[in-house]
């Protein structure tokens, strides 16, 4: 008989263990704000003597503060903690054709500064410089050392390649292109820089604090000057093996077929329905022009009649995108961001919901982004907050 060269598993270290001790008790006090000894011992399920040098170990770690006591019930007061904001800082951008918008946070999620440059006219070789002095523009601003900066996550309009690197769909972003892109970012900002796909981002956004929040399986649907769709799957971003999934501009759809020209660029599918530009024609047709789309959706919500006619038709070019996409995803949820969603509130989101529900076997509940500010730019601050928290909580 031979011999079993398998090794029992290993048991867990005392040092392991008091690691993932000490990342639950901070995950708790990100989660629930100021917590006393007591009450991390109760959520944690550890003693009291062992809550105290979890406690003990995170203070001297810097990464935890007492900061007041509780008040008000039977026996002495109880040392309240607090996940230290200086224990890291994180910045997010959302970048765009015409700027790029930046916020700095601590390692809370706290905002402490935003700031936004313009691109329009600067050069695709000034790219880096331009994004590494908004950054430092906006660390200066938030009060924080110059290298202060733990990670920095952008978010844009493209689909970097996992495999390659390389910047796909973003013919709008001239100065994108480098194939050491992430690492001259990370160079000139002077710290570890990742990019994403501006929708996922607006989808992390929402599954942390938005209309997503609790669903492990959904798709947003961003639809403003471009149109893309992000797809989340039992909680995780699928990306695609190029990194394209969620390109549903491209996707061909009754009434817009796909049309190429010798540069690869695309003049039709969903994006030549839905599309801010889309939307201003299709609004004139009703009657409804106006200089934007958000102010031809205004105009039509204040206008019986013809304003009705042309919710629904927008509502119906929506509805026929995503009954593909749901037809293939089969989501829990459908969010509608961007521009163009947003700007049709309420009534245009029951809309979409009725002819998807008319069009579509499965039928999702749909709903409206509930973030306020810039969702990529949330999502941006998210990504990075979780690349700084695995990075900070757990090499301490």
């Amino acid at each position: 008989m031979t011999k079993s060269t398998a090794k029992a598993p290993l048991a867990g270290t005392p040092s392991l263990l008091r690691a993932i001790n000490d990342r639950a008790a901070l995950e708790l006090l990100l989660e629930n704000g100021p917590l006393s000894r007591t009450q991390i011992g109760t959520l944690t399920g550890l003693s009291k003597p062992t809550a105290s040098q979890l406690l003990a170990r995170l203070e001297s770690a810097g990464l935890v503060l007492p900061v007041g006591t509780t008040a008000g019930g039977p026996g002495p007061n109880a040392q309240l903690y607090q996940v230290n904001p200086a224990a890291g800082y994180v910045a997010g951008l959302d970048v765009t054709n015409s700027g790029i918008r930046v916020a700095v946070a601590d390692i809370t999620g706290t905002t402490l500064a935003e700031h936004t440059v313009t691109t329009k006219g600067v050069p695709a070789a000034e790219t880096v410089p331009r994004v590494a002095a908004a950054v430092a523009g906006t660390v200066r601003a938030a009060g924080i050392a110059e290298d202060g900066l733990r990670t920095v996550a952008i978010g844009l309009g493209g689909a970097p390649d996992p495999v390659t690197g390389k910047l796909r769909y973003a013919s709008h972003l001239p100065g994108w292109h480098s194939p050491r892109l992430v690492e001259e970012l990370s160079e000139a900002i002077g710290a570890p820089v990742s990019i994403e796909n501006d929708v996922n981002l607006a989808a992390v956004a929402e599954q942390a604090s938005g209309a997503a929040a609790g669903f492990e399986d959904f798709v947003l649907l961003w639809a403003e000057a471009g149109v893309g769709a992000a797809i989340v799957i039992a909680g995780r971003l699928h990306r695609g093996f190029t990194g394209g999934a969620g390109e549903v501009g491209y996707m061909p759809v009754p009434d817009s077929p796909v049309e190429w020209d010798s540069r690869r660029r695309n003049f039709g599918g969903y994006q030549a329905l839905v599309g801010a530009p889309a939307v201003r024609v299709l609004a004139r047709e009703h009657g409804l022009g106006a200089p934007t789309a958000e102010e031809s959706i205004a105009k039509a919500l204040a206008t019986p009649g013809a304003g009705d006619a042309f919710l629904a038709e927008l509502a119906g070019r929506l509805a026929v995108g995503l009954t593909v996409i749901v037809a293939v995803v089969d989501p829990q949820l459908v969010v509608l961001s961007g521009a163009v969603p947003s700007a049709g509130g309420e009534r245009l989101r029951a809309l979409v919901e009725d002819e998807l529900a008319r069009l579509s076997i499965a039928r999702p509940e749909v709903r409206s982004s509930a973030l306020s500010g810039s969702p990529v730019l949330l999502g941006a601050l998210q990504r990075a907050l979780s690349d700084a928290r695995e990075a900070v909580f757990s090499t301490h």
